[in-house]
């Protein structure tokens, strides 16, 4: 069941990484890659706590994280109940669009 949880997170992170390669950059400069938020993947798709890499790049990529909610093909992973539990743990307000 880990071995498949893994994949799954793995073949998420894959596919932002694919979508997102041209790279949007928001006013503050942020680039915004949904692949550096792969440290997150553990607590995202478990009820384990973020980790404090999770936490960094969550807060690092805050300003693209709208950006993420309005992607059809990232909508389901930043809008469930476990990444607003991680966004709430790391201390990142959930963004309202």
């Amino acid at each position: 069941m880990m071995k498949r949880v893994s994949f799954v997170a793995l073949c998420v992170v894959a596919l932002a990484v694919v979508l997102f390669s041209g790279e949007s950059r928001t006013a503050e400069a942020v680039t915004c890659n949904p692949g550096e938020l792969a440290p997150c993947s553990p607590a995202l798709m478990s009820s384990s706590p973020p980790s404090s890499a999770c936490c960094s790049k969550l807060k690092a990529q805050q300003p693209c994280l709208c950006g993420y909610i309005k992607n059809p093909s990232l909508k389901q992973y930043v809008n469930s109940p476990n990444a607003k539990k991680v966004a709430s743990t790391c201390g990142v307000p959930y963004p309202k669009c």
